[in-house]
């Protein structure tokens, strides 16, 4: 025992965070659970013991926990914004004909009350003595008996009921797939207090952000069920399901009724965990000798793909550790489960039933995760773009390395999220990417804000600062905001202190506003003596300007128009051609006239590249007619 507190110790010094920012200070929290899960009726019973460290200079008079399964209940806001939002998520809609009408329902609301999600909490105390709360939804306030002053603790203890939902949305039980229980944001959840104040937002379907601590979590179920989830089984010998070491006999695993997991989790920002009893384990040693744990149904049709997606998942590992910094944990798990793919601390439930591209697809987003949310643990919920836009750039590049369509050829990994920003701009329904996750008017405006806008952040800022200094302001921005809460302000400054050049113009305009980018080639003149050419920016957001200039004598030249609210240059990212920089385009001038050598101009391109997310492409090129 000695031994592994030690262990545990010594692997909790190498996730101190150490966040650049003067006087940055975020809370911290020690949870330890035990809870009973009856796998006949899905109920749940357990408690919890909570030290909560107040790092802040705040004097805490309340605190508020999240209790996410009461969304699974009719009338909850989960289910009245189904029915109310114009395009609900498909996976919690049923759809059918009432006579000639076509009807939308919302899965939420004909849940049974054996059906629905619930946490309820009993015997709150605070130090020991009883505290006031209050159940608002998906949130639990409460009043402290006694405030929490600067720097100091506070011990939380309570018991709690809970109902895993008939399955309508990651978290829940009998998945479509038959998978008995996804256990996501099954628990007392203490809510982020950080130098914005408290982030206790109820849960209507989006994201989350949680609070850096340790979890001691011991799972009392059915011996016939294997479990995986995050962090450290210490009972391995004790519990058998493929986890004990080899060699060693399983003792009393037959002559129990129900077995008890128990899990320690440092420094993460949530505990998941998935049980099944027709489960199948595989571990597989990745890079830096991360346990890489496969459960999976025992299903015909779907084991050949999932034996082939763990030398890939090894290879993912490998990639990201490369190319943004190593995964700090000794272990993952890829676990079917949940209703698509969702990430989790040191896990990822996935849906099992794909193609084998598909599967190594969703294992390569999910895995990311790890980097932009479980290590640079953004606030999903303000800058959901943070973590989805981010984790989709890394691992589109990751599966154009692991998984090339035309193995020899370069693809561009980044296309399809440019047609569908395109697209958006096109519906005229965009919102800016400071919304708040849950105040979209459409599941389609979040969808393509999240995932493919905030992709197109970083391909973009490649273009506007070239490729090395993105992919080393990812390494830098890891390396100094891992284990902490980054903003957007943190990925620019990496960004401006990598490249030398000024970006706040970049932040504001691509992530706080809905102004475009629409660059034309608006004449081209030949003359005997010169050729002009004059551009012209229509969109509201400036940009430096890649040009690329054909003659007609089959040379080539490339032309850099500065961006002045830069200060900077960008190095030349056509090595092997010659490059003139023109004086600075600055912002009030719509057009920019410059002349070029004597030879005739066959075609002007904007953005060669096309990295830069011009709206408008059918203006970007002239050609000689």
């Amino acid at each position: 025992m000695k031994k592994l507190l030690l262990i545990t110790f010594l692997s909790a010094l190498g996730y101190s965070q150490n966040n650049p920012n003067p006087g940055y200070w975020q809370q911290h929290v020690d949870y330890k659970m035990n809870v009973d899960m009856n796998v006949k009726n899905y109920q749940y019973k357990g408690n919890q013991e909570l030290v909560y460290t107040n790092n802040s200079p705040d004097t805490l008079k309340k605190v508020f926990y999240h209790l996410y399964p009461n969304a699974f209940q009719p009338g909850s806001e989960m289910d009245v914004r189904l029915q109310t939002i114009a395009d609900p998520d498909k996976r919690m809609v049923k759809s059918f004909k009432r006579g000639n009408e076509d009807v939308t329902e919302s899965r939420i609301s004909t849940l049974k009350p054996n059906e629905i999600g619930y946490l309820k909490i009993t015997n709150f105390k605070q130090n020991g003595t009883k505290a006031q709360t209050k159940v608002v939804g998906t949130v639990l306030e409460v009043t402290l008996n006694e405030v929490i002053l600067p720097h100091q603790k506070a011990t939380f203890t309570l018991d709690f009921d809970g109902q895993v939902p008939l399955q309508v949305r990651r978290s829940g039980r009998n998945s479509e797939e038959g998978v008995a229980l996804s256990m996501t944001q099954w628990y007392p959840k203490m809510a982020e207090y950080d130098f914005e104040g408290w982030h206790a937002d109820p849960y209507i379907g989006r994201e989350f952000h949680g609070v850096w601590g340790n979890f001691d979590v011991k799972i009392t179920i059915d011996k016939e069920y294997t479990v995986g989830g995050t962090g450290y089984l210490q009972n391995k010998n004790e519990i058998g399901h493929g986890y004990q070491d080899d060699g060693i006999e399983v003792k009393h695993k037959r002559k129990v009724k129900n077995l008890t997991w128990h899990f320690i989790a440092p420094n993460v920002h949530d505990f998941t965990w998935a049980a099944d009893n027709e489960y199948i384990h595989d571990k597989v040693i990745g890079p830096n000798n991360v346990e890489l744990h496969f459960l999976y149904k025992n299903k015909t049709e779907i084991l050949e793909n999932w034996k082939k997606l763990q030398p890939k998942t090894v290879e993912l590992l490998d990639y990201f550790n490369k190319t943004v910094g190593e995964y700090p944990y000794k272990q993952y798990s890829v676990i079917q489960g949940g209703d698509g793919g969702m990430e989790y601390g040191m896990c990822t439930l996935i849906t099992g039933n794909r193609s084998f591209g598909s599967l190594v697809g969703v294992t390569a987003h999910e895995l990311a995760h790890s980097w932009f949310q479980f290590v640079l643990a953004s606030n999903e919920s303000k800058h959901e773009w943070m973590d989805e836009g981010f984790t989709s750039f890394i691992s589109d590049l990751a599966m154009q390395q692991i998984m090339p369509e035309k193995p020899g050829e370069e693809q561009n990994p980044f296309e399809s999220a440019y047609a569908n920003y395109r697209y958006l701009v096109k519906t005229g329904k965009e919102q800016p990417l400071s919304t708040h996750a849950d105040r979209y008017d459409y599941n389609m405006t979040y969808g393509i804000g999240a995932y493919s806008k905030g992709e197109i952040f970083l391909s973009q800022l490649g273009y506007v600062i070239g490729v090395e200094n993105l992919m080393k302001t990812l390494k830098r921005y890891y390396y100094d905001y891992k284990f902490t809460h980054p903003t957007p302000n943190d990925i620019k400054r990496t960004a401006e202190k990598v490249s030398g050049a000024n970006l706040d113009w970049y932040l504001v305009d691509w992530t706080q506003t809905t102004n475009t980018i629409d660059y034309a080639v608006k004449s081209v003149v030949n003359s005997a003596k010169t050729n002009e050419i004059t551009l012209e920016r229509i969109g509201r957001m400036p940009m430096p300007i890649d040009l690329l200039v054909v003659y007609e004598d089959g040379t080539q030249e490339t032309f850099y128009i500065p961006n002045t609210l830069m200060r900077w240059e960008k190095p030349n990212p056509y090595g092997n051609l010659k490059r003139t920089v023109l004086k600075g385009w600055d912002w009030a001038y719509p057009t920019f006239t410059f002349e070029t050598s004597k030879k005739g101009i066959k075609a002007v391109i904007i953005d060669p590249s096309g990295l830069m997310a011009d709206v408008d492409l059918n203006n970007n090129t002239w050609e000689k007619k």
